[in-house]
């Protein structure tokens, strides 16, 4: 009878113990996700949340980068501050639907051999009826005086990068440099 008691003892205590070794690994491991987790550089961090609406610029500021030192800088050309805004209201939801529309109906008649077709802004002009339209060059317009304001640069000074496009990826192999 005793050996049967010490055995159902022993029993009892090894599961006890095996659910405090489990615990405490899962606390270890918690910890040690955390840690390396608050020290990468990579981790997301969310500026806006899709259900805020941002109506002015909000604004995160980052360092510039170093190229700048290595340049004669131009005043009202060479940016002070550098940094991320965001905002909702450089562009109305009719005009982002419209340059939607124009790069769905655009690249629908395209169709490159590799995974990638390309609609080129650069000029902007689409021929509608007897006449041009360029909505791309309106909207083009406010999100430089946007950014010229947010961060104090002369809006004559400022240049967006170029080429400006729409493109439509999928899964085919690559065939020229360009896809």
């Amino acid at each position: 009878g005793n050996a049967l008691r010490q055995a159902s003892a022993w029993r009892g205590s090894r599961g006890s113990l095996l659910v405090v070794v489990v615990a405490a690994l899962a606390v270890v491991g918690t910890l040690t996700w955390l840690y390396l987790a608050s020290g990468d550089p990579y981790t997301t961090e969310t500026l806006v949340r899709q259900a805020e609406v941002i109506a002015q610029p909000r604004v995160y500021t980052v360092d510039c980068s170093e190229d700048y030192e290595n340049y004669k800088r131009y005043p009202g050309c060479t940016p002070q501050t550098c940094g991320r805004a965001i905002t909702d209201n450089s562009v109305t939801r009719e005009e982002a639907m419209a340059l939607r529309r124009l790069a769905e109906r655009g690249l629908a008649l395209a169709g490159s051999d590799g995974g990638a077709s390309i609609l080129d802004l650069h000029s902007g002009a689409l021929s509608m009826g007897k006449q041009f339209v360029n909505i791309y060059r309106e909207v083009r317009g406010r999100i430089q005086a946007v950014i010229a304001e947010t961060f104090d640069l002369d809006p004559s000074l400022l240049y967006l990068t170029k080429p400006t496009f729409f493109s439509r990826i999928n899964s085919t192999l690559a065939k020229t440099q360009h896809d």
